[in-house]
């Protein structure tokens, strides 16, 4: 069996054969869309939900590691080890597949509680953890172990916290991040990533800065992911233009990670400037200035011209900690630590490795699950990545359902938001990163104007939701179900990140220091989240 260092460093030394099976790949898979093998007759949605887990035992909440038994249930394995991720199985797209999708994160989600309470851990629909883990933040994310050097397995452990460049020479030092998960392609990506930084990875957001050797502290962020099939491939550049330009509202109405840990900002921050100042969705940026060195991999993507530029792009992404099949199909305990990207049973298998670190905003995704009377494998989806998890399940689904039937809606109407231009929408998006509800968002009416105007922008976004999901034949009463809980975040100006500003604000005002403030938010919010159907709710 080799050895998780040798797998790293094998990775690192980068390999021609990797990008001459991902052209190959890509070219096959650009020719079965053109042939019609992508065709398929229904529209379907799926939906991945990342969480992570507290221990309540103590004074105070602690992130923290989910014991391997919790994974025995439907939960898979993440970047870090207080990670989890569930997964609803594709469905048709109407009023029935949307009922499956909700009753199957729900049992999960049930499932993968109990589990974690027999351990004393509480699993969080939460989008960033406002508490730290036992040994304080900056201590738990930058906790690597130095292998391979001169001195010994762990050389550099008795200096005080040495900086090293990893490298792919059999003396060159390899990080292994202790609390992250050992899969030599995590820990690929994240030695690349290192070294491309120099040894050090700088994250910055309002407040805060740090330097960690390791990629870990985008394991902060969790999210939701709803995923829409396109059954007609020539049709599918149409969806993923407009999922771009539809990302700064959408995100606007979902914000969920306005603060770090409360041990992550300083004794200088003015604890009430950091409430106005700070960003709606940190997590954008810890993904973000995790993986962009020397690079731009986690952006708005560039739009479509054919359904083939979706395989296309991902063939001239930089490749990033490349790896080959052959060189962990037979590795048992890596197949079972689960990584995205490389199902062992893909004939693309390079190309679908490299896809899983296309780190768009938006992603094309060709091949998928079979849906019984909708599609089989071959098929073709949009995964929308940008959405932060929410307090409830009810919230999570009303979130997809306003995803796919907005993009629906769009598409039927031939509305003209496809016009605006590209460099707007990203605009808008970081807008609605850093101001939330609040955000100067860009929009194009259904009468083809532009438009700044978020009372106009929002009525468009509720109105042709709702008109896709007609077209689907989804029924009003579940069309009420999910919207109107998102929608009364509109009309009264509430999204959980401002609700976490008020929240620490009123703390603050109470006499708590920002810590204090922040551990107490967010045991209110673990509370809230349990108790009540929806956020909606809350406001």
């Amino acid at each position: 069996m080799t050895d998780h260092v040798s797998l790293v460093r094998r990775s690192l030394a980068g390999t021609d054969e990797f990008d001459r099976r991902v052209r190959d790949q890509g070219d096959r898979l650009a020719a079965a869309l053109e042939e019609g093998a992508f065709d398929n007759d229904a529209a379907t949605l799926g939906l991945e939900l990342e969480v992570y887990a507290l221990d309540r035992t103590g004074e105070s909440p602690t992130v923290a590691p989910v014991p391997d038994a919790v994974y025995e249930g439907p939960a898979d394995k993440e970047l870090g080890l207080h990670n989890a991720e569930l997964n609803a199985s594709p469905s048709r797209f109407d009023d029935a597949g949307i009922a499956a999708q909700a009753d199957e994160i729900a049992a999960d989600l049930a499932a993968t509680r109990e589990r974690a309470r027999e351990h004393g851990l509480e699993v969080v629909l939460d989008a960033m953890p406002a508490v730290a883990p036992e040994p304080g933040t900056h201590a738990y994310l930058d906790d690597v172990e130095i292998r391979g050097t001169e001195t010994g397995e762990n050389a550099g452990e008795a200096a005080d916290r040495p900086v090293v460049v990893p490298g792919s020479g059999p003396d060159d030092p390899v990080l292994v991040a202790r609390n992250m998960r050992k899969d030599p392609r995590y820990g690929a990506l994240d030695n690349v990533a290192v070294r491309r930084a120099g040894g050090e990875i700088e994250f910055t957001v309002p407040g805060a800065t740090a330097g960690y050797r390791t990629i870990l502290f985008e394991s902060l962020a969790t999210s939701i992911q709803p995923h829409v099939q396109v059954p007609d491939p020539s049709e599918f550049p149409r969806y993923h233009n407009l999922a771009v330009r539809t990302l700064g509202p959408l995100l606007a109405l979902s914000t969920n990670s306005p603060f770090l840990p409360g041990d992550c900002y300083g004794d200088g921050v003015d604890p009430r400037e950091l409430v106005e100042e700070t960003h709606h969705e940190l997590r954008i940026a810890a993904f973000e200035q995790s993986m962009n060195q020397g690079c731009r991999k986690v952006r708005v993507p560039d739009d479509l011209d054919d359904a083939a530029d979706a395989v296309e792009h991902v063939v001239a992404d930089d490749s990033f900690a490349p790896f080959l099949r052959e060189w962990i199909e037979d590795e048992d305990d890596v197949e079972e630590e689960g990584q995205k990207g490389g199902d062992p049973t893909s004939a693309a298998w390079e190309f679908d490795y490299k896809r899983g670190t296309f780190w768009r905003w938006v992603r094309g995704v060709a091949g998928g699950d079979a849906v019984e009377g909708a599609c089989d494998e071959r098929s073709l989806r949009i995964e929308y990545r940008p959405l932060p998890t929410q307090p409830t399940v009810r919230d999570i689904v009303g979130l997809q359902v306003l995803t796919a039937g907005l993009l629906q809606g769009l598409v039927a109407a031939d509305h003209p938001l496809g016009d605006l231009p590209w460099d707007a929408a990203e605009a808008s998006f970081y807008a609605a990163v850093e101001d939330g509800i609040d955000a100067d968002l860009a929009w194009v009416t259904a009468g083809g104007e532009r438009t700044n105007d978020s009372e106009t922008v929002f009525a468009e976004v509720f109105e042709f939701a709702r008109r896709g999901l007609d077209e689907q034949g989804v029924a009003a009463e579940t069309q009420d179900r999910y919207l109107d809980p998102i929608e009364a975040r509109w009309e009264a100006g509430v999204t959980p990140s401002v609700w976490k500003q008020r929240r620490v604000r009123d703390n603050l005002d109470d006499g708590a220091d920002l810590e204090r403030a922040l551990a107490s938010m967010q045991e209110e919010y673990v509370e809230l989240s349990r108790e009540r159907e929806s956020f909606a709710e809350w406001i």
